[in-house]
């Protein structure tokens, strides 16, 4: 049994601030102590864990794998005991900061339209958000939620679906009126492909031809770091884009851009998962209801 005289859960929330603040100063002002106590306070929790829990530097302090380890379950610990106290008490209102990633498009399409009227609906929440096509370490960058497109690496990290979206070929009036409008898949070498260049992006665009399916290169004069850039890239006339169909449907039906070659489409789609540290179910209720919001009103068509 565990020694009375150690407060491992006042000691489990001092060392979780060190790290999502980013240091001893700031998780002592945080927790109304001072640095020097902090900084003893994880000394003696690395001594009596036996293992070293942050490399300490001049400028940062970084996790090492036992601290790491340490953190991930201890959010899981504390929010299970909010979660508790919660529970035992008469009113749950959900309070505290969600740290939100995502990628560029679903942060411009949905994510910010969204968020006023999740933080006028939960008014004691406080939203900081990150736009990225990169896909972050939730645990290294302290992320609450992370949205990715595409298939999920297998980890030990929960996810919500959100939806699938199909892929459209698309490019403005002004470029078609130009360079014509490509009715066959052997048009398309011809023609300005606008690519994007972040680590994920797939190798080529998929058609179905009637002699089977076929991937044609992306040869073009430009690439973008993500799917909004390609947009304004197509709305400006620049060449054809192929995106996500809730990026561009907007678009099409004001007549700004045009799907092409849509005979061809493979029907290929995209999944949008919610992806988040909840280990035995225990989630943070500010989570929860952010979860629940986004699976409320995010249509992705």
């Amino acid at each position: 049994m565990a020694r009375l005289d150690v407060n491992r859960s006042g000691e489990l929330e001092v060392f979780v601030r060190v790290v999502e603040l980013g240091g001893f100063s700031a998780a002592a002002r945080a927790c109304g102590m001072t640095p020097s106590a902090v900084s003893k306070l994880v000394a003696r929790l690395e001594e009596r864990l036996g293992a070293r829990l942050l490399n300490r530097s001049t400028r940062q302090l970084q996790l090492t794998a036992e601290g790491c380890s340490l953190y991930e379950r201890g959010m899981h610990v504390l929010a299970a005991l909010d979660e508790a106290e919660r529970c035992a008490g008469v009113q749950d209102v959900p309070r505290g900061k969600i740290r939100v990633n995502a990628n560029v498009p679903f942060g411009q399409h949905f994510l910010l339209p969204l968020a006023p009227l999740f933080l006028e609906r939960y008014p004691e929440v406080t939203l900081d958000i990150v736009l990225t096509d990169a896909v972050v370490d939730i645990l290294e960058q302290r992320t609450d939620v992370a949205v990715r497109a595409g298939p999920l690496k297998s980890s030990n990290l929960l996810a919500r679906k959100l939806g699938q979206t199909g892929m459209l070929i698309v490019a403005a009036p002004s470029y078609l009126a130009r360079h014509g409008t490509p009715l066959l898949a052997a048009e398309l070498p011809s023609h300005n492909l606008l690519d994007a260049n972040y680590v994920r992006a797939r190798s080529g665009w998929p058609l179905r031809l009637p002699e089977g399916d076929v991937v044609v290169p992306v040869t073009g004069n430009a690439q973008a770091s993500d799917g909004e850039a390609l947009r304004q890239l197509a709305l400006a006339g620049l060449g054809l884009a192929r995106l996500a169909a809730f990026q561009v449907r907007a678009d099409i039906a004001a007549g700004r851009l045009h799907a092409v070659l849509e005979e061809f489409n493979p029907g290929d789609s995209e999944e949008v998962h919610a992806v988040f540290v909840g280990q035995g179910g225990h989630v943070p209720l500010r989570v929860r209801v952010f979860l629940d919001f986004l699976a409320q009103h995010v249509d992705l068509g």
